[in-house]
């Protein structure tokens, strides 16, 4: 009683330094300001130097009062910071020897709502205890499968980073499909104070495989019923939500909301904001057994350690085997299992305020649950329809969600202040930054954030173990490509886009819009979000070329068009030439055409007829032959069989090579020597270089990149360009040793 009476004394004298200090410093102030009864300016701007009465003096004693009046106010600040430790402290901060600061500095959420919304709710009359602190880790659930489900999580994740102010660990339940995605975009994305776990989705399948149901997320929408049992056995709380949730305000201030479950309760949970569980919604609708209107587990407060006590585990399977038996099966998975339970046992439950849970689906009552959209923490998408369901709001709720599906999620990326967070990955390879090219040395290092598989991909092997994927990268000027692309190669394609956040939702509503990309399953789109100044050229090349499924690739670019049949062709090559017990790389002869509509040559013989007429002509015959040279094409116009051809200086050939062949060099990014460095490294390794007699592609014309202008306009762009040249034949010569040195001499004859 002693110590609450001290808490109560310092309370109040904290309390009263800070409404009187201010006063009697502006009291003190304002009788400074005047001399001889008047006012003393203090401002630089009202003062008058050319006035008899501006003297030294005077100036001396303004500059003396302006430094008083910021030495108060520096002093206020203080007092207040430490009124407000005093109010926040809690009889149980007190016990403890050392002091705690909470997470309240930062972020874009209001701090007076989340102290006034997250205080507990038996505190003391001295005082309400925060219930977050500043660095206390928040656990986040959420179960997650398929192409379409790892799309949507990112913007989840994207709004509760944004507001966050606390470190997460995010607990993913995920099948194979989006554990590839999401582990591959969280290790790229690179955010501080962030931790990872994934729990095997296809594990737990036999958990709940038993349950009919009928919604539209199939066996997936049921696995949160098992969550006590797959989650870590020490995880005393998590947060569970849908993918199909967006955070408008920080997630802490739900995280505090544990503080206030009292007694059994162990379910945080909004009602539901239909009639569904009312039974009235059409004749002879049937729904599962619930508490009134029911709750919809959108969004779920877990007690793990207080459920697995109660054996939650029997709990629920023992009223889904009950009720199965009369509903047969469930329509809206896991939540007509929670309500069936929460009906036989309502103290389980803490009914959370409605605007922790905005659900937009049909027949929804969400309208009557607040006065502002202003006041709504999280809008939950639950309609199959999505953005497209009715609501006098829904511009607002919509517009909300899509600021996060197009925000840069490199911004995301800011340090938590105060709190711990793992060293930079880069910090090791340290570079001189006055070094002129210290920017593309640095691309080299970058890490860039990577959206796997970023539409639905489906891929049938072969059976004869002969399939070749083609492989290419493209930018947004690019697109218009794909559609031709997809038309004269029947086979499977891997694709590194470089785009922004904004453009790869241009990108998903154009592939989404059209027939022939829809119609294509075997195509595997992996998303490079832009980072620095440079088009990472060799890196988008080297994630095409890493998510392929097949033992062969066609390495090609995004403006050429294969001839019609090629894919057909160049498996037959494979086996013709043994491609899988040789080290041989097949060329595929490059041509060109001025014209932006051409009528394809769909033979051989046709082609070379437009060769002929001046209608193609071979790849950069005009402003770079020496890239295609070593090709032959003299040869190659009366060939009928594979001919092997020697590497030159600058060769740059489209090749058909086994999956395990070298990687692209990261250093060139841009224009310039990217595939050039790639052949040479080919070489070094043996390869041998067969040009195919019937194979051909064709490049399509198109305004010049931004980096080929930057190439042909900047003198410093191309000094650096030959110092990494020259850098990486050092690198060859030290690798691959004497037999390097013919790149040297090669380079200097050229």
């Amino acid at each position: 009683m002693l110590g609450i009476c001290r808490g109560r004394r310092k309370f109040l004298a904290a309390s009263l330094t800070v409404l009187f200090v201010p006063a009697i410093t502006w009291i003190y102030l304002f009788a400074g300001s005047f001399e001889d009864g008047k006012p003393v300016s203090l401002s630089p701007l009202e003062s008058q130097p050319h006035s008899p009465r501006y003297t030294a003096s005077s100036q001396r004693e303004r500059e003396s009062l302006e430094v008083r009046m910021r030495e108060v106010e520096e002093e206020n600040r203080v007092l207040r910071k430490q009124l407000s430790l005093a109010q926040s402290r809690s009889p149980s901060h007190h016990r403890g020897n050392h002091s705690k600061t909470y997470s309240m500095e930062e972020g874009t959420g209001d701090s007076e709502s989340l102290r006034a919304g997250i205080v507990a709710g038996n505190s003391s009359e001295c005082g309400q205890q925060p219930a977050v602190e500043k660095c206390e880790t928040i656990h986040v659930a959420i179960v997650c499968a398929g192409y379409n489900a790892s799309r949507d999580v990112v913007t989840l994740v994207k709004s509760v980073l944004f507001h966050r102010r606390n470190p997460l660990h995010f607990h993913l339940i995920a099948d194979a499909i989006a554990k590839q995605i999401l582990a591959t975009l969280f290790q790229t994305w690179m955010v501080p104070a962030v931790r990872i776990d994934f729990y095997d989705a296809d594990e737990l399948k036999s958990e709940v495989s038993w349950i009919p149901n009928k919604h539209y997320s199939g066996i997936y929408g049921l696995m949160k019923l098992v969550l006590t049992k797959t989650l870590p056995s020490n995880l005393e709380r998590v947060i569970v939500l849908d993918t199909d949730i967006t955070f408008a305000t920080d997630i802490a201030e739900l995280w505090a909301v544990f503080h206030k479950f009292k007694g059994q309760q162990v379910l945080g949970l909004v009602e539901n904001q239909s009639d569904w569980y009312l039974g009235n919604l059409w004749k002879n609708h049937r729904p599962w057994p619930a508490l009134g209107r029911g709750y919809n587990t959108g969004v779920i407060l877990l007690l793990l350690d207080k459920l697995r006590k109660m054996k939650w585990e029997q709990m629920w399977r023992l009223t889904a085997e009950r009720e199965l038996m009369s509903m047969l099966s469930t329509s809206l998975a896991d939540q007509d299992i929670f309500n069936a339970v929460i009906k036989q046992n309502p103290f389980l439950v803490y009914q959370l305020p409605c605007f922790w849970n905005v659900q937009l689906s049909d027949h929804t009552r969400s309208e009557q649950c607040y006065r502002d959209v202003s006041d709504l923490k999280v809008i939950h998408w639950n309609s199959p329809k999505k953005l497209r369901v009715k609501n006098k709001h829904v511009e607002f709720f919509r517009n909300l969600y899509l600021t996060f599906l197009e925000y840069d999620g490199n911004l995301l990326r800011r340090e938590l202040f105060g709190c711990p967070s793992e060293a930079d990955v880069n910090s090791e390879n340290v570079m001189d930054e006055d070094d002129l090219c210290y920017e593309f040395r640095r691309e080299r290092f970058t890490v860039h954030r990577t959206h796997l598989y970023f539409l639905h991909y489906e891929y049938e092997p072969a059976s004869d173990n002969t399939d070749v994927t083609l492989v290419a990268q493209l930018s947004m000027d690019r697109l218009q490509m794909l559609e031709a692309i997809c038309k004269h190669w029947e086979g499977p394609i891997s694709l590194a886009l470089y785009l922004s956040d904004a453009e790869a939702q241009q990108f998903l509503r154009y592939a989404q819009g059209s027939e022939v990309l829809m119609s294509r399953h075997n195509v595997g789109y992996h998303i490079v979000y832009k980072e620095g100044q440079f088009y990472p050229v060799n890196l988008l090349r080297n994630v095409a070329m890493k998510h392929i499924s097949t033992p062969y690739m066609f390495l090609s670019d995004i403006d050429f068009l294969p001839m019609y049949g090629l894919y057909e062709y160049l498996r037959k090559s494979v086996i013709q030439l043994d491609l899988a017990n040789t080290k041989k790389a097949l060329i595929v002869p490059a041509f060109e055409t001025l014209r932006y509509r051409l009528s394809f040559p769909k033979s051989k013989a046709e082609l070379l007829s437009m060769l002929d007429m001046g209608t193609l002509f071979t790849f950069r015959y005009h402003v770079w032959t020496k890239g295609h040279a070593p090709t032959n094409f003299a040869k190659w116009r009366t060939a009928t069989t594979p001919y092997r051809v020697e590497w030159e200086a600058d060769f740059e050939p489209y090749v058909v090579v086994r999956k395990d062949c070298p990687e692209y060099d990261r250093r060139f990014v841009g224009f310039g020597w990217n595939k050039v460095a790639h052949i040479m490294e080919l070489d070094a390794q043996e390869y041998e270089f067969t040009v195919l007699p019937n194979a051909y592609m064709i490049h399509m014309p198109h305004a010049p990149s931004f980096d080929i202008t930057k190439f042909r306009s900047n003198k410093q762009y191309r000094i650096c360009l030959k110092t990494l040249k020259e850098e990486f034949q050092q690198d060859m010569s030290r690798h691959y040793g004497f037999a390097a040195l013919k790149y040297l001499t090669a380079e200097n004859n050229s």
